[in-house]
């Protein structure tokens, strides 16, 4: 079979996260089976236009933004297959709060995989009008998608999208899956309480109460550190220096950027909890990432998350979804020994549960049906 994927981002973009790894992981495991699969996605600085990956095949054009409509990956694939449609059996279309479209414009089979619904994301993300136009177009675009089969990574994302108008028997769920190394013994953390908050440095990840935390255990334990491993636009990290300088928070917050997958692996292992103060996730990756090195997490309880964390067994998902509640929980951790090696101990159990072949073959069960 000819699969064609048009994603927004491939796994090799700086900007890339859990969608982009679900992807590949399923993608290079079709080729495995003798299937050939091609992925469009928008340019990134030093990309190359095509190239090949694990097998898979990349072709990038485009920019992610749909405001630059002519310019526009969604644009430029519609431009592609219409040039190459011939050549594909099956469409996966990736929806990140825009879809491609396919169903204007295409006959093929077609599969669309909507990691999350991004809901009050936009406003958050994005300034009047286009705030207002995002969330008029998620709300609609399920119309033009109504005898595609949907996939999604969450029973949170399954419900938001059945709330916005499409059927639930139309949707399947899949488990997502992990591939950090599960320790066999728990680690010797760091002699300094240690937090790490691991994501892309924006608003909608809650960075900013990710900071605020630390001003408030900071009171309690004046040595308190924060690891933050991500990146993000140059002029919103800039304002988080400036906000951490303005705390009086430096000694405490190391911003450590991008970082290899070994290196975030050691970060996780050294630290004692892990932070998800994000406002809605499809999925959280990290926790399970955590979760192998014996880190639980606290997150707040929002979509995905709350489908991640179980509540006093890999970590604890806070009741108000403030910095104040990350403080709170995080103390009591640092305080409460006994409770903290229970959540280690079911922060690894926890993960042992999720493997990207489970993923795969749940995934080919989709297309069997």
């Amino acid at each position: 079979m000819n699969i064609l994927i048009l994603n927004w981002r491939d796994i090799k973009n700086p900007k890339s996260g859990g969608a982009e790894i679900l992807t590949h992981e399923l993608a290079r495991r079709l080729v495995r089976d003798g299937h050939s699969v091609t992925q469009f996605s928008a340019l990134f600085e030093n990309a190359k236009k095509e190239e090949i990956v694990d097998g898979v095949r990349f072709i990038r054009n485009g920019v992610p933004d749909v405001r630059r409509f002519f310019s526009s990956v969604h644009f430029k694939a519609f431009l592609y297959y219409r040039k190459n449609n011939s050549q594909f059996d099956l469409i996966i279309d990736e929806v990140h709060g825009i879809p491609f479209f396919t169903p204007l414009y295409s006959r093929r089979k077609k599969l669309a995989l909507i990691c999350e619904v991004a809901g009050n994301i936009w406003d958050i993300s994005f300034k009047f009008p286009f705030n207002i136009i995002g969330k008029t177009i998620e709300r609609i675009y399920h119309i033009f998608y109504q005898n595609v089969r949907i996939v999604t990574i969450s029973d949170s994302s399954k419900k938001d999208l059945s709330k916005i108008g499409f059927k639930k028997e139309q949707i399947d769920v899949l488990t997502l899956g992990c591939d950090v190394p599960i320790i066999k013994k728990l680690p010797k953390k760091n002699e300094e309480c240690t937090l790490i908050f691991v994501s892309r440095i924006t608003k909608s990840k809650g960075i900013e109460d990710a900071v605020k935390s630390i001003s408030e255990i900071k009171k309690i334990i004046p040595n308190i550190k924060l690891l933050i491993l991500g990146r993000g636009e140059e002029r919103y990290v800039e304002k988080i220096k400036m906000m951490i300088h303005d705390m009086g928070l430096e000694k405490n917050i190391m911003m450590l950027g991008f970082v290899s997958e070994q290196e975030k692996r050691n970060y996780l292992e050294k630290s004692h909890i892990l932070i998800v103060p994000s406002r809605k996730e499809g999925w959280g990756l990290t926790i399970h990432e955590a979760g192998s090195r014996g880190t639980p997490a606290i997150g707040y309880n929002v979509e995905g998350l709350r489908d991640v964390i179980v509540d006093n067994v890999n970590g604890i998902i806070c009741k108000n979804n403030s910095h104040a509640d990350i403080a709170k929980n995080a103390l009591l951790l640092f305080s409460n020994e006994k409770l903290y090696r229970k959540l280690q101990m079911g922060a690894i159990s926890e993960r042992k549960k999720y493997t990207w072949d489970r993923t795969y073959r749940e995934f080919l069960e989709v297309l069997g049906s």
